[in-house]
């Protein structure tokens, strides 16, 4: 199969992304599965796999027991995602936490922090 146009890929990548997000919180039991949001997806030129960008509420124990929790979980999402995606071949998932929340989060309370601290000394 031939490369693939970067519009399909997109509308596709933005389709995994809307399916992932339903499965995730329609069809996996798993109680570990929460707070759980899917910020982006890419998917290969070849579409062979996706990689699916999340991003997970709570500290780095909790982080890790998502992302635990979603590998246990990746045969089952793919299988439901092939059932509501008609593809050939339904791309191999790789999850991904995406920390650019996090830090956005943290550059603007750093921001905050100096903008504070700045107008503290001028009277």
């Amino acid at each position: 199969m031939g490369v693939v146009n970067k519009r399909r890929l997109d509308r596709l990548a933005e389709e995994i992304k809307r399916e992932i997000s339903a499965i995730l919180t329609e069809e996996v039991k798993d109680p570990r599965i929460s707070m759980v949001s899917v910020t982006r997806v890419e998917v290969s030129n070849d579409l062979g796999s996706a990689r699916v960008m999340l991003s997970v509420l709570g500290d780095e124990k909790k982080q890790a027991e998502v992302m635990q929790a979603l590998e246990k979980a990746r045969g089952f999402i793919r299988t439901e995602l092939s059932n509501r995606i008609r593809l050939r071949q339904t791309p191999e998932i790789n999850f991904r936490l995406d920390r650019s929340i996090e830090h956005s989060i943290r550059i603007s309370s750093i921001i905050n922090e100096l903008n504070s601290d700045r107008s503290g000394g001028i009277e």
